[in-house]
């Protein structure tokens, strides 16, 4: 497995910094105990550690108070606790067509089983959704906005201070999904006007999976569907109120937050405007490079401004999966194919009637060898279906 060229970090970053793993490794056997539940030293250096992180992951999106920093398994655990902590029967909510399923199936089951309506956006041609358009749907009951912030099928980022400004306008909790741009890209939920950020850690955070977590702006409740230990005031029958409490339940996930502290670490450390700059780069020229082959449909790639590194393709004549397979046993390119867990997206593109497309995700650690040779096998193997074509025909 050492030559393979990763190419779907959008599903989780991988490697990960050195630095991860070292450190993981070492607090883990030095200080893995329960935090918070006891004094003695380990313990108080275990809850050390978690509130070090709280802070970190505070001031990395601009927050003003680490105990609304809550932790999470990831995303989708997250996006869970807000979605059901703040939408009850009669409410009314606003999404888009670019949503996850950690988004779309949340909601899905509160309009079939818990009598809330929603409204889907679509996106523009170029992968974008225009403000006005949320706007327009607004009713009387409309009690939360959530957005994706980037895609995981087409890379493209909103323009969240717009739709952010149109919610707080209106009253209502604007939440952003920002499973694929935390660590991608510089995220001010000051400045972007969000009320509720999710976020996991094993993608451009890279820290380990199995955690995540969210920030609540202060003026936003959001109702616990939970309940459990928290190690403090054990006597108190209900769960506690204040946060971090409020969403956490149990254990931590202690080793997770430890490498997400470093993970966060060593973004900081490079830069994360240097890491996006890079990433775009290669993506520049794996879509350039791209475009040049013949049978190959490319989506919402027309410009790469407000965009991550991720791109989908298909290549005429050939499944997705077929695709996918023949990158991974003839040349060792590890990449996704399919519908990527937002089948509305695809359902848009109309690419749900050829079973999705193959996505590219560039990381941190790809180079321009990578991409080199990612062209090269797709050329091969659009030639490949060329021929498949010619002879069946």
């Amino acid at each position: 497995m050492k030559n393979i060229i990763y190419l779907d970090n959008s599903a989780t970053a991988f490697p990960k910094p050195e630095e991860v793993y070292t450190f993981m490794d070492y607090f883990y056997r030095h200080y893995g105990v329960n935090p918070g539940r006891s004094g003695y030293d380990l313990c108080v250096e275990a809850g050390h550690l978690v509130e070090k992180t709280r802070k970190l992951l505070t001031e990395f999106f601009n927050g003003d108070d680490p105990n609304r920093l809550c932790f999470t398994y990831n995303s989708t655990d997250a996006l869970n606790l807000i979605i059901f902590g703040l939408l009850k029967e009669g409410d009314h909510a606003i999404t888009t067509n670019l949503e996850h399923n950690s988004v779309l199936r949340p909601l899905y089951h509160l309009w079939k089983w818990g009598g809330v309506e929603v409204d889907y956006v679509p996106f523009d041609g170029q992968g974008f959704i225009c403000p006005d358009d949320i706007k327009k749907r607004i009713k009387p009951n409309t009690r939360l906005v959530i957005v994706n912030h980037a895609s995981n099928v087409i890379g493209t980022l909103q323009p969240l201070r717009e739709i952010g400004l149109i919610c707080r306008t209106h009253e209502i909790p604007f939440v952003v999904d920002a499973s694929q741009s935390a660590g991608q890209v510089p995220i001010n939920i000051k400045e972007s006007l969000v009320d509720v950020l999710a976020f996991t850690g094993h993608k451009s955070l890279m820290g380990p999976t199995g955690i995540g977590g969210l920030y609540v702006r202060e003026g936003i409740e959001i109702r616990f569907t939970r309940a459990g230990g928290t190690g403090v005031r054990s006597a108190q029958r209900t769960h506690l109120e204040e946060y971090p409490y409020r969403l956490e339940y149990g254990t931590p996930n202690i080793v997770g937050i430890a490498g997400l502290y470093a993970g966060v670490n060593w973004v900081r450390k490079q830069g994360i405007e240097n890491i996006h700059e890079r990433e775009m780069e290669l993506l520049r020229k794996l879509r350039d490079g791209l475009r040049e082959i013949e049978g190959v449909t490319l989506y919402c790639q027309d410009s790469l401004e407000n965009h991550i590194a991720v791109l989908l393709f298909n290549i005429d004549g050939l499944e997705a999966t077929e695709t996918a397979t023949l990158l991974d046993v003839d040349y060792n390119i590890a990449c996704r194919a399919g519908l990527q867990c937002a089948p509305l997206v695809h359902e848009q593109l109309g690419t749900d009637k050829i079973k999705g497309g193959v996505r590219f995700s560039l990381g941190p650690f790809n180079t321009e060898e990578h991409i080199e040779s990612a062209l090269r096998a797709v050329r091969e193997i659009a030639e490949f279906a060329r021929k498949k074509k010619k002879a069946s025909a």
